[in-house]
């Protein structure tokens, strides 16, 4: 799955969740049973991660391109930012109350 896909997944699980919660809250006030809505909100949960967690084709609509070995040999790699230790002193002067 690649990154748009990881984005897209979380969306569409977000969405389903609301929905399948909404629906279960408003079929279980109507009928007046908290047995159905818990069922119909754990189906939702289930028909969720049916779609999101598997690695579908459509989630991997824009792969990465990696670079062969051979191919990052010639590239340098970056190197670390040098950090100084050298603080400037502050000009405030502290004075000592009493």
């Amino acid at each position: 799955m690649d990154w748009q896909g990881q984005k897209q997944a979380e969306l569409w699980m977000q969405i389903l969740l609301v929905v399948f919660a909404a629906a279960a809250l408003a079929t279980g006030y109507i009928i007046g049973s908290f047995r159905m809505m818990m069922l119909i909100y754990a189906g939702g949960v289930v028909f969720t991660a049916l779609v999101t967690v598997p690695n579908w084709l459509f989630f991997n609509r824009h792969p990465l391109k990696w670079l062969d070995p051979s191919e990052a040999e010639k590239h340098p790699k970056p190197r670390k930012a040098v950090v100084s230790n050298d603080k400037k002193k502050s000009s405030k002067k502290v004075t000592a109350a009493g």
